[in-house]
């Protein structure tokens, strides 16, 4: 399929160059498309229809047979070969089961190894004398050791995840699950879904994921790809609302109430108290005629433009062409035929422009915030009853600043700017938005990333046990509201996947300390994984852990406080052990990766060493965000876990704490 599309001749099918420059680019878009992955076959399974798809069952038509891959496969003669894995026609791959067959008589697994074939299982699944089973296959295929970025899964795709894959374009959907329930896959697996049913109007609005942070989304960035989408855009929500320089940080009560979606109303009171009421008359002076727009009919069309809560920027530019009107219905009167050249002349007029520029002058969203943070009367005026002076004094900057861009920005100042500048014009909007890690995004956060999707869709991922911010999310009902997808539906996933049993039954320990009802989750896999609690005297025996893992295949991430990691990656080098930052690709070679507590969130490794928990549970701001900080990093293994302590472990990890 790859050598058809390059060898495709355009010389004489492109009418000029602009043409063929599009037509050259697309090309080279399905060439990438169509790239074949080494350790991957080009299908995975094989189903075999009872009836043929679509046929009346009752006429006893003869069934068909599909092998299901990643990508549709044709052979020279453009037959399929492979289906394609988003196709209704595969759907019973993933939904089909003893109960409910869905017309399948034969389900096939295909194991492989290095991108060879090298074993198969079957299931049949309308056949009353065979009972229900576990694929090992499938257990197989999701335990396998781990190199380099994330992978996707659609060879494991389980039911309860593919509901939420297959929901429609027009709903959000906010995933609630644990650690190792795969809603990182889920949502990416979305994205592939929608742009295979959707792709004409995804093309034309686009799609965005939004992670945490660099690392993580470098971590996943091949998994679409290697479905074939390369037009998805990835970003953080940094990234998304940066139109000034960050260099500044916050301390945490500050960074809470900006954070707080309150500050949009201050925000939306600053702006509009640069609108004027006028106190004179517009005169417009025409070649002999003279032509007056009395100031109460001025205020009569601002006060209009004000209810009809249009923003802010396009209600000054209706304002000049709505005085314009005005002065026509005059020349009307007087019995003048003036059209829209006319309109358009009086709205450009020097006395309309000052006037306009008096009622509604141009705001500057940067400038507006600077106010706001430096000014305490200003911020009085606007935030009383809605901040109190405490709150007010909290967010204040201590010293002037001469301009934007002398400015120290902390990260939620630009968030607040890009609120400021939604309410003059609005942001563009995208079909759909991926929003992964959301439980640490504060109610402003959500607005900003709510603002890239409000003519689409959002399929929102989180767990709320994993929240590490002071302004965590509490609920996802908040959390869609924020968003503005009130009608959001909410799934759970609670089946792991990737975290061993013993694993996630001791970090569970945590879950009520740090989310009191949430589900805990029960991990599927029948392979228990390693885990060990040990008392260490020195650094050199968190070092021996890392080697010993190092003697298994994959991946070990060594995980510790923020704090502890220098000291670590000296010991690490003194022993001639080479390792990674987050983010870096591992390879065969150098499997190690050392990771701030800080940075561990949606990262695994099959092996893990976690380094004294009670410096990762104190290295934060308060209590309940350290144990949460401490469930991620206990969380991050898929095959095994070493934990290495000098000081006490925390009591809620021992079990002693009142609660447990």
């Amino acid at each position: 399929m790859r050598e058809d599309v390059e060898s495709l001749d355009i010389r004489d099918v492109t009418a000029n160059w602009v043409n063929a420059e599009v037509l050259s680019r697309q090309i080279d878009e399905r060439i990438k498309a169509l790239a074949d992955l080494s350790d991957t076959p080009l299908f995975f399974g094989r189903l075999n229809y009872l009836h043929a798809p679509g046929a009346d069952q009752a006429e006893g038509a003869d069934g068909e047979q599909f092998y299901i891959g990643r990508r549709h496969v044709h052979d020279a003669d453009g037959d399929p070969m492979v289906i394609d894995w988003r196709a209704p026609v595969s759907q019973p791959f993933y939904r089909a089961s003893k109960k409910d067959p869905m017309d399948i008589g034969l389900r096939r697994r295909f194991g492989y190894t290095g991108g060879d074939l090298t074993a198969y299982e079957d299931e049949h699944l309308s056949d009353p004398e065979e009972t229900a089973k576990t694929s090992k296959l499938l257990q197989q295929e999701i335990e396998r050791p781990r190199v380099g970025p994330m992978r996707d899964i659609v060879a494991t795709i389980q039911p309860e995840q593919d509901e939420i894959v297959r929901s429609g374009l027009g709903g959000t959907v906010c995933v609630q699950g644990g650690p190792g329930t795969g809603k990182t896959a889920v949502g990416l697996h979305r994205v592939a879904y929608l742009l295979y049913a959707h792709r004409e109007r995804l093309a034309r609005t686009g799609t965005l994921v939004i992670g945490p942070n660099r690392s993580f989304l470098h971590y996943i960035e091949q998994v679409l790809p290697a479905l074939g989408e390369l037009a998805v855009q990835q970003a953080t929500v940094d990234d998304l609302v940066a139109q000034v320089e960050v260099r500044g940080t916050d301390d945490a009560a500050a960074a809470v109430i900006k954070g707080d979606a309150r500050m949009a109303e201050v925000l939306r009171r600053a702006l509009y108290s640069h609108v004027t009421l006028p106190t004179e008359a517009v005169v417009v002076v025409r070649g002999s005629r003279r032509w007056r727009v009395p100031s109460y009919e001025l205020e009569e069309i601002i006060r209009e433009l004000l209810q009809r809560e249009i923003r802010y920027g396009a209600a000054r530019e209706a304002l000049p062409q709505r005085i314009a009107h005005a002065v026509l219905v005059q020349m009307e009167r007087a019995g003048e035929a003036p059209d829209d050249r006319v309109q358009d002349a009086v709205a450009r007029n020097s006395a309309v422009k000052a006037a306009v520029k008096e009622i509604w002058p141009v705001v500057d969203p940067a400038k507006l915030v600077l106010r706001l943070l430096t000014d305490a009367g200003f911020l009085a005026e606007h935030a009383a009853g809605v901040l109190d002076e405490d709150e007010q004094a909290t967010i204040l900057w201590a010293r002037p600043v001469r301009s934007v861009k002398a400015a120290k920005w902390a990260a939620a100042d630009a968030v607040l700017i890009d609120e400021a500048a939604d309410l003059i014009r609005r942001t563009h909007s995208l079909g759909h938005v991926v929003l992964d890690e959301a439980q640490d995004l504060s109610p402003m956060q959500y607005r900003a990333v709510g603002r890239r999707c409000t003519t689409g869709s959002a399929t929102v991922l989180g767990d709320l046990a994993q929240g590490t911010t002071p302004w965590a999310t509490r609920s996802w009902g908040e959390a869609l509201g924020h968003l503005g997808k009130q009608e959001g539906v909410i799934e759970e996933l609670t089946a792991g996947f990737r975290v061993p049993t013993d694993v996630i039954t001791y970090a569970s320990r945590l879950l009520p300390h740090i989310a009191p009802g949430l589900t805990p989750v029960a991990s599927v896999r029948e392979n228990p994984g390693f885990f060990e609690v040990r008392t260490t005297a020195e650094t050199a025996e968190v070092v021996a852990a890392c080697e010993e893992l190092l003697g298994n295949e994959g991946s070990t991430g060594l995980i510790a406080a923020d704090a502890r990691v220098p000291a670590l990656a000296e010991a690490l080098t003194a022993a001639g052990i080479t390792y990674l930052a987050p983010g870096e690709e591992t390879t065969r070679e150098t499997r190690l990766t050392l990771v701030p507590a800080s940075l561990a969130k949606g990262l695994e490794y099959d092996y893990v060493v976690l380094d004294e928990p009670q410096a990762v549970v104190a290295g934060e701001p308060d209590e309940r965000t350290g144990l949460r900080r401490l469930y991620v990093a206990l969380t991050r293994a898929v095959s095994g876990l070493i934990v290495t302590h000098t000081a006490p472990l925390p009591a809620q990890l021992r079990g002693d704490a009142p609660g447990t």
